[in-house]
């Protein structure tokens, strides 16, 4: 073998000899938070125990036969197979998961998941020629890419198996059938708002006000003809405050600013853009939803038994009712509960969509007058798994599957979008659209579907309805569609 070549099959055998080594041992230092990672992965979670253990070894025992001169060619081939292994699970993560778990420790835990998807096949790259240059000495070429192709296939076959036989996408296959009406939307018109972080904060009528999750004091008023939008600057009486995440809320022409970590709310009127800090006293809230002028719907964790529940804010009055019946609970009460806090301006309702379980609830907006609904898939109860850990500390020990992703209401119609597939539905149109289910949560019917197509590979994040319209947050675009009658 050249000298060159010499110095380039050590390099990549000490390379990955380092690799293996780290990562098996920054495992190992964390192994807890990295069996909790690995179950919740959408395609690992039904194996994350085996796997867990498994991986390191592999790692190991790799690092060692990489350091064996009689052997190293088989620790190579190892490589390349466990490396192609990792390269053809993040491709699927990216781009067939409906979210990206996090990733597994070490090195990798530093990168984007991008770039993890890069480092892996440069990698496969290096370790490839490493091993044309020991073969070619031996004049066995032909022989060694049909070898590397083996690997590889039989690498990739093996990810693709796990893929299709994942306990998390088998899950999500549904026994029920969508009725998909022709034609609900039309009339598409778009903005370009040249960020992807604005979310509905209200509207009045077809004026449309939105709110920047890395701007908190932004705020962007589209009017009804749809064709520019005005950006001011709101201002706060006190800025000293540790603000972590800040919600703006409009019931025209009345809006709020809150940010329950601190607790705190401010209120102002439009527009004038001055908010006032409200003399109510410390909430701790995760969710809350302005309702009418000095009026809230909040969601809060309960210090003494670790349970969610819903709650009314009036700051004039500084009154608060906390309603610890409104939140059913089936698992924890907590993790099981968590959900949507919607309003009907037109209806004067609040409805509640649990994420993990087919069911909504309905009230008005003192929390009375409790009604339950149900959507149209079989998941009627949250599926999730727990796990604790050593400092106390609770998390979703795999990934639950999310029924109910995000809403909203106008006029006795709750419009849904849903996470899982129906039976009969076309997986590309899945992967390409969101599908959004509409009831009528008065009379606790289902009564058609539709798509919302992706666009530039961006899927809806938010929605709003109005009277005559339909508006979707997708990528950096705000677009409206003209509802049917």
């Amino acid at each position: 073998m050249k000298k060159q070549y010499h110095y380039f099959v050590v390099f990549s055998i000490y390379f990955h000899v380092l690799l293996f080594t780290y990562a098996a041992v920054s495992k190992l230092l964390d192994f807890e938070n990295f069996q909790i990672q690995l179950a919740q992965s959408p395609l690992l979670s039904a194996f994350a125990g085996f796997i867990s253990y498994s991986v390191i070894f592999i790692e190991f025992i790799i690092a060692v036969i990489l350091c064996i001169p009689r052997i190293r060619l088989l620790g190579l081939y190892s490589s390349l197979f466990l490396m192609m292994g990792f390269s053809i699970y993040i491709y699927l993560i990216l781009n067939f998961s409906d979210f990206v778990p996090c990733s597994c420790g070490g090195i990798l835990e530093k990168l984007g998941w991008h770039e993890h998807l890069i480092f892996n096949l440069s990698s496969v790259l290096l370790l490839i020629i490493a091993i044309i240059f020991i073969e070619k000495q031996f004049k066995l070429l032909p022989t060694t890419l049909f070898s590397i192709s083996v690997t590889v296939i039989i690498s990739v076959s093996m990810v693709l198996m796990l893929f299709l036989n994942s306990e998390y996408i088998i899950k999500k296959e549904n026994n029920f059938t969508r009725r998909f009406i022709p034609h609900p939307l039309s009339d598409e018109k778009t903005i370009n708002l040249n960020a992807s972080s604005f979310y509905f904060a209200g509207n009045h009528g077809d004026t449309i006000f939105l709110g920047n999750r890395k701007a908190p004091l932004l705020l962007v008023t589209i009017l009804p003809h749809f064709k520019t939008y005005k950006i001011d600057t709101l201002k706060i009486s006190e800025y000293q405050h540790p603000f972590k995440k800040v919600e703006l809320n409009i019931v025209y022409p009345y809006f709020s600013v809150a940010d329950g970590s601190i607790p705190i709310i401010f209120e102002g009127k439009l527009p004038q853009l001055t908010a006032q800090k409200t003399k109510t006293k410390p909430l701790i809230f995760t969710k809350i939803k302005m309702t009418k002028p000095h009026q809230y719907i909040f969601k809060a964790t309960l210090s003494k038994n670790k349970k969610a529940v819903l709650g009314t804010l009036n700051t004039q009055s500084d009154f608060i009712e906390i309603h610890q019946n409104i939140l059913e609970a089936q698992i924890d009460g907590l993790f099981d509960t968590d959900g949507s806090i919607n309003y009907d301006s037109k209806t004067h309702h609040m409805v509640y969509s649990y994420l993990y379980r087919n069911q909504y609830i309905v009230t008005d907006f003192q929390l009375k007058n409790k009604q339950t609904g149900n959507t149209i898939d079989t998941i009627k109860k949250a599926n999730i798994k727990l796990h604790t850990t050593s400092n106390g500390v609770t998390k979703l020990a795999s990934p639950p599957i999310e029924v109910n992703e995000f809403q909203t209401t106008y006029n006795y119609l709750l419009f849904n979008v849903s996470g899982l597939k129906g039976k009969f539905e076309s997986s590309s149109r899945w992967r390409n659209s969101k599908v959004i289910d509409v009831y009528h949560y008065k009379n606790k019917t289902y009564e058609y579907s539709f798509y919302i197509k992706n666009k530039n590979d961006k899927k809806a994040r938010s929605i709003l309805a109005t009277q005559k319209y339909f508006y979707a947050l997708i990528g950096n675009d705000i677009i409206r569609y003209q509802r049917r009658k």
